[in-house]
């Protein structure tokens, strides 16, 4: 590969990290204000499950349309309209005023964020593809993490100043929507593959259904802990407010953490190992925060949970991607249709159980759903390696 070729796959590369970063800082924008939205719209645990039901109902009605463009449209493109479409819609929840508007807004939320995120994953997959022997998967998803780190600091510091919502999400939107829009140019083009693409709506065939099931409960656990591990430090463990924000802090770091070394560890140990080492550490994190709730043992199950977290989806993603069957960005749609479910509709059943029975027992189940990861994991029969040799993308202009 010549110098000029070198420098573009460089910038492809960055230009990729750029968008992982803006979909974990707007999201992180979002979150980080449940509970003014919360306070503001006087929302009780079931109420406030209720509407973040309108981000799944969101995702899985445009599950369809996403799978449609990537098949016909370089992600180049559609990661751009996501971007713009997802920031945007965020300005607008800064001006929400009433509940069912805040149901339609989120329901437009998920839609945006399910277009931005299959996209940018097709894309990390593509870039993948340039790295012979090198895995950079995970790191663009450790990227996601400090994006979402930074995300909620800023909404702290928004917070602690009694700037609203009205002011903070607009201000990260238009900034969001700037850096897209100039990071775009360096975006890799690499055309869709229509001859592997035939259907509007594909769901994960054999091949990969065991991967949308061990992508489902990786993100049903880390949106868990997102919405939910605050709240079950403080009720679960009596721990104060400032202990809960720390216990969350140390798992986001260990998360992050782990996403940046895991390329690293993959490469030495190849990805089956990755994924059953991740998986065992993600299992015995929650039984631990569910059999010893005190904050000693609490802050131990988040840094396990954190470090098993960390590199479980990107990795999964890369698989998805080599499918035979189908292009990568059809793969990564196809088992979107299940795994991001697991992201957005389990969180707000947290809420529903634990209104009904207890946060503990919630997470009990979160814990349950991490051992049939486990098993899911050993079943993988082949090594299978994430650092494919590259293929003839071509950094053409779009």
């Amino acid at each position: 590969m010549d110098e000029a070729a070198l420098l573009k796959r460089r910038k492809s590369r960055i230009a990729n990290a750029i968008f992982f970063f803006i979909s974990g800082f707007g999201y992180a924008a979002w979150a980080s204000r449940i509970p003014t939205i919360r306070t503001t719209f006087n929302l009780s645990d079931s109420m406030l499950g209720s509407i973040l039901f309108a981000m799944p109902i969101g995702l899985l009605c445009t599950l369809p349309l996403t799978n449609y463009l990537l098949g016909r449209n370089s992600s180049k493109k559609i990661m751009l309209i996501g971007s713009i479409a997802f920031n945007g819609v965020l300005c607008l929840t800064g001006f929400v005023s009433e509940v069912w508007q805040l149901f339609i807004i989120l329901f437009c939320f998920g839609s945006s964020r399910n277009l931005l995120n299959i996209s940018m994953n097709a894309q990390a997959v593509s870039v993948q593809k340039l790295y012979d022997k090198k895995s950079i998967i995970t790191t663009f998803h450790g990227i996601w993490s400090v994006a979402g780190f930074a995300g909620a600091a800023l909404g702290y510091v928004l917070v602690s100043f009694g700037i609203g919502i009205e002011w903070h999400f607009p201000l990260v939107g238009i900034i969001m929507i700037a850096l897209t829009l100039y990071q775009y140019q360096y975006t890799l083009y690499a055309p869709p593959d229509t001859q592997k693409h035939k259907t509007l709506f594909a769901l994960p065939d054999k091949s990969i259904l065991n991967y949308a099931i061990i992508v489902f409960i990786c993100m049903a656990c880390e949106n868990t802990m997102y919405d939910w591990s605050g709240v079950y430090f403080q009720k679960t463990m009596n721990a104060s407010h400032s202990m809960a924000t720390g216990a969350f802090a140390v798992y986001m770091i260990m998360m992050t953490l782990g996403r940046f070394a895991g390329d690293r560890i993959v490469s030495r140990i190849g990805v089956k190992k990755m994924l059953l080492y991740s998986a065992t550490l993600l299992g015995l994190g929650f039984l631990l925060v569910v059999l010893l709730p005190y904050p000693f043992t609490g802050i131990l199950g988040f840094i396990l949970i954190g470090l098993g977290i960390s590199c479980i989806s990107p990795l999964v993603f890369g698989l998805a991607g080599k499918s035979a069957i189908h292009s990568s960005a059809s793969s990564l749609a196809a088992i979107s249709s299940i795994s991001y479910l697991g992201f957005l509709a389990v969180p707000p059943l947290i809420g529903f159980i634990s209104e009904a029975t207890s946060m503990r027992v919630s997470f009990g189940i979160i814990t349950f759903l991490t051992a049939i990861m486990i098993f899911l994991v050993y079943k993988i029969k082949e090594e299978s390696n994430v650092l494919q040799n590259a293929t003839s993308i071509k950094f053409e202009e779009n």
